[in-house]
C-alpha cells in the first residue's frame, strides 16, 4: 500500500503532547506516512518544560540524509528548531533536496517556556524566505514582522510584512485581542483572507500550533490546493480541540485521534439508528405510539455540539395498515426536531445520546411512571417568543427539577399535536423503552 510521506523537523515532547508526537499522530490520522528529525530533547509535561538537551546540528543534518535519501518526500514542517546552526542546516538542506517547507515559527511554549535560542531571530528569516507557508501566532508574527498587533488590520499588515521576506503564504492564528479572539489571517500574494472563527473552549491547551501546521503539511503531502489544505486542517483541529484530553495536571493536549473516533462513532451510531428504527418497526404493538406526524428517532455524537453531529432518520417511522413503517434511512442532521432536544439534552447531561417522540395520552405518561421512569414537561403556552421549542423545552424541564428526566411531554398548543419525548443512552435504549411502553399499554 502505498501513501504519501512528510516529514517533521521539530522538537520531541516527552508529554506527548506536541512536538514531534503531536505531529506524527496528525500525520497517522490523515492518513500519510510519517518522518522525523529530532532537533532537540525537552524534559516537559503539561504543567511545563523542565528541560532542553539540543541535538547538534550535524547529526540534525545525518536524520535529513538519512530520511530523504530513501523516501519520497515533497512537503515538511519545521517546529522548535532552537539554534542558529541548525535553522541554517536544515535551510541548505530543504534546499539541497528542494523540499517545500511549512514553517511553524515556534518560540515558546504554551507554559512560557522559551524554545528558541539568542540571536536567531536572523536565520530563523532566511528560513521563512524559502517556506512556503509560515504559521505564526499572534506573538510570533509580532517578533517577525517587528509589529504590534491590536487589532485583525493590524495582522494583515503582519502577515503582510512576513509575505515580503519571501514566503509563499502566510497563516496567522488569531488569540485574544482585547477581550475576544481575532480569528486566522490568511495571506498569499495580494490576496488576503479572514478565516471564519468560531468559539471554541477557551481553556489552557496543548499542541495546537504544531498539530496544525503538521495537518496542514499532511494535506498538503496528499495533493490538495494549499487554501484547501489550510481549511481542512482547521477542520481537523477544531475537532481535536473539541475533544482535548483530559491527562496530566496542566495544560490540556488537543485529541489528534478525535477525527478518526468520530468517523468511527458516526458509522456506529448509523447502524445502530437504523437498528432501533427496524426493531421497532417489528413490534406491531408499537403502531399505537405513533402520533400523527410520526415518530423520528434520533442521536448525537458524544460532545456533540450541532446538527451535523447528529444521526437520524431522513424520514419517519409512520402506521401504514396497522403496523409501523420506517421511511427514509439514517443520515447526519436526520429527524432534524427529535436531533434539537437531543442535543440540548445532551449539553445538559453528557450521559444522554438518543431520543424518541411518541405519541402522547395520560396512559402514556402512567405506564411511564410505572416502569419507574422520570417524567417531567413544560407548557408550550409559556414558550417566549423566538426561541426553538425543542431547546426551550428541555431547559425548562431542566431548570424545574435540577435534571434531564427520561421522558419530557407537551399537551401541545394551537395546530401543536401534544407529544412525549423519551430520552436515553442508546437509539437501542429508546427504542426498547417505547416497546415496553407499548406492550404495557396493550396487555
Amino acid at each position: 500500500m502505498k501513501v504519501p510521506c512528510a516529514l517533521t523537523i521539530a522538537g520531541s515532547d516527552s508529554g506527548g503532547g506536541a512536538g514531534i508526537q503531536a505531529d506524527l499522530k496528525t500525520f497517522a490520522a490523515l492518513g500519510v506516512h510519517g518522518l522525523s528529525v529530532v532537533t532537540a530533547l525537552t524534559a516537559q509535561n503539561t504543567r511545563g518544560v523542565i528541560d532542553i538537551l539540543e541535538v547538534p546540528a550535524e547529526f540534525v543534518r545525518s536524520q535529513l540524509r538519512a530520511v530523504l535519501s530513501d523516501f519520497e518526500v515533497v512537503w515538511a514542517k519545521t517546529g522548535m528548531l532552537y539554534s542558529r546552526e541548525t535553522i541554517a542546516t536544515v535551510r541548505r538542506e530543504a534546499n539541497r533536496h528542494g523540499l517545500k517547507l511549512v514553517v511553524d515559527p515556534v518560540m515558546v511554549s504554551t507554559t512560557g517556556h522559551r524554545l528558541i535560542g539568542e540571536g536567531v531571530l536572523d536565520e530563523l528569516k532566511r528560513l521563512i524566505s524559502v517556506s512556503h507557508l509560515v504559521t505564526p501566532n499572534v506573538s510570533e508574527a509580532e517578533a517577525l514582522s517587528g509589529m504590534r498587533i491590536r487589532s485583525p488590520e493590524d495582522a494583515e499588515r503582519a502577515a503582510g510584512e512576513i509575505l515580503r521576506m519571501g514566503a509563499r503564504a502566510v497563516l496567522l492564528k488569531g488569540g485574544p485581542l482585547g477581550g475576544r479572539r481575532m480569528g486566522d489571517i490568511f495571506a498569499r500574494g495580494r490576496r488576503i483572507e479572514r478565516l471564519e472563527e468560531k468559539r471554541l473552549p477557551a481553556d489552557l491547551l496543548h499542541g495546537t500550533g504544531c498539530t496544525l501546521s503538521a495537518a496542514v503539511t499532511a494535506e498538503l503531502a496528499k495533493g490538495k490546493p494549499l487554501l484547501e489544505a489550510v481549511r481542512s486542517a482547521r477542520s481537523f483541529v477544531r475537532s481535536a480541540i473539541e475533544r482535548a484530553l483530559e491527562v496530566g495536571g496542566g495544560a490540556r493536549p488537543v485529541n489528534q485521534m478525535a477525527h478518526l473516533w468520530l468517523e468511527a462513532e458516526r458509522g456506529r451510531l448509523m447502524e445502530e439508528v437504523w437498528t432501533a428504527a427496524k426493531l421497532l418497526e417489528s413490534c406491531r404493538e408499537f403502531a399505537d405510539l405513533i402520533p400523527e406526524v410520526g415518530t423520528n428517532l434520533a442521536a448525537v455524537l458524544p460532545g456533540a455540539r450541532g446538527p451535523d453531529q447528529t444521526i437520524g432518520l431522513s424520514g419517519r417511522i409512520i402506521r401504514v395498515a396497522g403496523r409501523p413503517l420506517v421511511t427514509g434511512f439514517p443520515q447526519a442532521g436526520g429527524s432534524e426536531h427529535v436531533a434539537n432536544f437531543v442535543l440540548t439534552a445532551h449539553r445538559l447531561d453528557p450521559g444522554i445520546r438518543a431520543g424518541m417522540n411518541i405519541r402522547f395520552s395520560e396512559e402514556v405518561i402512567a405506564a411511564c411512571r410505572r416502569l419507574g421512569l422520570s417524567v417531567g414537561s413544560f407548557s408550550r403556552e409559556r414558550e417566549p417568543p423566538g426561541v426553538k421549542t425543542m431547546v426551550w423545552g428541555i431547559e425548562e424541564v431542566h431548570r424545574k427539577l435540577g435534571r434531564v428526566p427520561d421522558v419530557v411531554f407537551d399537551r401541545g398548543g394551537v395546530g401543536k399535536e401534544p407529544m412525549v419525548r423519551l430520552l436515553g443512552r442508546s437509539p437501542l435504549e429508546v427504542a426498547r423503552l417505547a416497546i415496553k411502553i407499548a406492550r404495557m399499554i396493550k396487555g
